[in-house]
């Protein structure tokens, strides 16, 4: 599969936080055949890469002592030219700084912010790792969508943010939807989650990993001390259900039905 297309303000790169980086490690790695290297304590503060069939797939981290009273959670980051002007944007479009943008020796910049309707994504520049080698086959990412309780407001965000290049797919009350690109091109969706998400959950990005069959990843799933969600339900993208893994960070699947599937994405 060619390598996915990181253009300018799409979808590179995501992590884990976790609170049981040996637990995540064994969880995953059963889970979707990934493989893990950690980085050098001093210099990448024990990073965790995760890799699938020989191509980084994802990161991982264990949470220390600061971040005890967040949640685990998955992380999308978002390509930029420049991270300083990317948070800089964000601050001045309705964005708070969460961690500004931070040399990753060799390998790039990152920084983390909440968009103007409260979710926290990352902002990745590139040096030499440009993100991840593989995406939209089993056990890789295929998919990033923004659940958020603003909606016009989040789209207005990542146009004038990322530089987002819009498609309405859908525009009615029950389902409001806006994708980075059009059709099979698409990189990234925005929905309106006004209606379903409640009060104590805030706006936040959701990842999607591709699996060859989601009842039978389900199954393993729940086997290792994972939760589901929702699902699986049938979809015109393919069956689609949402996880817990067994410290609580949320993710989804999705296995393509040969209906087409949003998934093919990124490839």
């Amino acid at each position: 599969m060619p390598t996915p297309d990181h253009s300018n303000g799409a979808p590179c790169w995501i992590d884990l936080m976790t609170s049981d980086a040996e637990n995540a490690k064994a969880f995953y790695g059963r889970l979707f055949g990934w493989t893990f290297q950690t980085g050098d304590e001093e210099k990448y503060g024990g990073y965790i890469t995760a890799s699938k069939n020989g191509k980084t797939v994802a990161g991982m981290m264990q949470k220390d002592d600061s971040m005890a009273g967040m949640p685990d959670m998955w992380s999308t980051y978002l390509r930029s030219e420049d991270a300083a002007a990317t948070v800089q944007a964000a601050t001045q479009n309705g964005g708070q700084v969460y961690m500004g943008p931070m040399d990753v020796p060799e390998q790039g910049r990152m920084a983390m912010i909440a968009d103007a309707t409260g979710a926290s994504v990352g902002v990745w520049e590139p040096s030499e790792m440009k993100g991840y080698e593989l995406a939209a086959e089993a056990g890789t990412p295929a998919w990033h969508e923004l659940h958020t309780k603003d909606y016009a407001t989040a789209v207005k965000f990542y146009q004038d943010v990322f530089g987002w290049d819009t498609d309405v797919m859908s525009d009615t009350p029950e389902f409001r939807y806006t994708t980075l690109g059009a059709g099979d091109a698409a990189k990234a969706g925005i929905m309106d989650a006004s209606g379903y998400l409640p009060a104590e959950v805030p706006s936040n990005w959701q990842i999607y990993f591709a699996v060859e069959d989601a009842d039978a990843t389900i199954e393993k799933a729940v086997s290792m001390g994972s939760r589901v969600i929702d699902g699986p339900d049938d979809s015109p993208f393919g069956r689609l259900a949402t996880l817990a893994d067994p410290t609580g960070a949320m993710f989804k699947i999705v296995a393509d039905t040969g209906q087409g599937a949003q998934a093919a994405t990124d490839a």
